[in-house]
């Protein structure tokens, strides 16, 4: 496809954007505040949750900071699965696996997707629902869209988050969450929330703070709506051939597993791949003399909740430990 340069009147849209962007962050919190809380009526929401939502509250300087902060270094796979899949994560996804079994299997009945697939992204995301974060989500959102840094995602969050107030599935003061707006035990922002959470106990309310059963059905429902494919295996480590064109190894070209079978690839264990048709990737986030993963749809399902491979990898390796 051949680029094109942006016309004029599409540049000075941009800059305009940008100005206005600007511009709403640098004005008064209370100021900015207000104008919110009349799109947030104009927008459905009811007179009371917007009063009790969005009354007395301020930005929150440690979401301003944790926003801005850069990692001096990013990690490598093996530093950071060395970090994630490990204990005792590992040992408490056993017992919590073991513990909620009935659970998980009305989950895979309901969504076809694997229990311990399940396990493995609550386990990883809030560490099987002892850690979901202790910011209030409303304000913490608030702080964010009136930053300017990513303001009109994180205004429009914030305006699902009064929604999920007003239908009453969680109390204000439950309303928690890490300090980018990631709530509960399966950590949805408010608007995975509104497409995705399920009240999988029947009590009328989505609770994926309180209710075990509403979190991890809210997990499967995610992941079935992100095409997971049941009785399909997320994928499994191979050793790639001398001279492999490691620019093949993106994790997302799919091509079948008899296909990379022809290119040399073999298991881990050194046996060969066989002859499956079946859909797969090959992923090598460390290059050519890391790990290397053949990977399949629901790999990709994966991707859906989380759009990293480290985070895709690290999910179904747990996923295989406590299952």
């Amino acid at each position: 496809m051949i680029a094109t340069r942006p016309t004029r009147r599409a540049v000075l849209a941009g800059l305009a954007a940008v100005a206005a962007s600007r511009a709403e962050a640098s004005a008064p919190f209370d100021r900015w505040l207000a104008e919110l809380r009349a799109e947030a009526l104009r927008a459905g929401i009811s007179q009371g949750t917007v009063r009790a939502a969005l009354t007395g509250i301020g930005p929150i300087a440690r979401v301003i900071e944790l926003d801005r902060r850069q990692p001096e270094r990013r990690l490598t796979w093996a530093e950071y699965r060395d970090r994630v899949v490990a204990e005792p994560r590992i040992g408490n996804g056993k017992r919590a696996f073991a513990d909620n079994r009935l659970l998980l299997d009305a989950v895979e009945e309901r969504f076809g997707v694997a229990g311990r697939t399940v396990t493995a992204i609550w386990g990883i995301e809030t560490n099987y629902g002892a850690t979901t974060g202790g910011f209030p989500v409303i304000q913490a959102l608030a702080t964010l869209a009136h930053d300017g840094r990513r303001a009109s995602f994180f205004r429009g969050e914030l305006l699902s988050a009064l929604r999920i107030l007003d239908q009453g599935h969680i109390a204000l003061d439950r309303m928690t969450g890490s300090w980018a707006g990631a709530m509960g035990q399966p950590q949805f922002m408010p608007g995975s929330f509104l497409a995705y959470a399920v009240d999988f106990n029947g009590d009328g309310r989505r609770d994926i703070w309180d209710s075990r059963e509403d979190a991890l059905g809210s997990i499967g429902n995610y992941l079935a709506r992100a095409n997971w494919r049941a009785g399909e295996p997320w994928g499994f480590e191979v050793v790639l051939p001398p001279g492999f064109d490691i620019g093949l190894a993106d994790g997302r070209a799919m091509r079948p597993l008899s296909a990379w079978s022809t290119l040399g690839v073999r298991r881990a264990g050194g046996g060969p791949l066989g002859q499956s048709e079946i859909p797969t990737a090959i992923a090598a986030p460390d290059g050519a003399g890391g790990q290397a993963f053949a990977i399949h749809r629901n790999a990709q399902a994966i991707r859906r909740y989380n759009n990293s491979i480290y985070y895709v990898l690290a999910v179904g390796l747990l996923s295989d430990l406590v299952g």
